[in-house]
């Protein structure tokens, strides 16, 4: 199959399970809304140009900002996640590494610590950003900052989680000049 089935499938999957399944899902101890969209930007191709990235990444937010009725949220948490995020990988990669051989982000391209704060560091970027753009106003700071942390957390897990149940077969480019 190619990149680009493989990837307007993801598109797909990703915007109906956040939509239909988790959205669906009360806020959990007030503080807990669980996002898990946002994982299709991580696992969008290394070599894929960060204009073109963070393209994808608006039109990603902008079309789940159709479904839920929030107007430029999600768009706007997307666009900052996908134009961050090459540079999250040229700090947790050295680009003469053999990673840079496999096609997309994975536990196995780029083993699981290095991936684990990948998906750390972009999750809490986007929780932190959606969360400020929800409230844009501080009346308990210490209700925002737990709200964002927790937030974090169960979307770092149902990242985690998605990774090792959805096994990404990962195709080793041999042509690396």
């Amino acid at each position: 199959m190619s990149n680009l089935v493989k990837n307007i499938i993801r598109f797909i999957l990703f915007i109906l399970v956040q939509v239909y399944v988790l959205n669906k899902i009360p806020p959990l101890h007030r503080f807990i809304t669980p996002y898990l969209y946002f994982i299709f930007i991580l696992w969008l191709p290394f070599n894929m140009p960060r204009l073109t990235l963070t393209f994808v990444g608006f039109i990603y937010g902008l079309t789940l900002d159709y479904f839920t009725h929030t107007p430029g949220l999600h768009a706007a948490a997307c666009t900052l996640v996908a134009y961050a995020r090459p540079f999250v990988i040229n700090i947790l990669i050295a680009r003469e590494s053999t990673e840079f051989n496999y096609v997309e982000p994975s536990i196995t391209a780029m083993g699981f610590t290095p991936y684990s704060v990948y998906i750390l560091i972009l999750a809490f970027l986007h929780n932190g950003y959606v969360v400020f753009l929800e409230w844009l106003r501080f009346p308990d700071i210490w209700y925002f900052i737990g709200k964002i942390f927790a937030t974090t957390g169960i979307s770092f897990l149902l990242a985690l989680i998605t990774e090792m149940l959805f096994y990404r077969k990962q195709r080793f480019r041999t042509n690396t000049a």
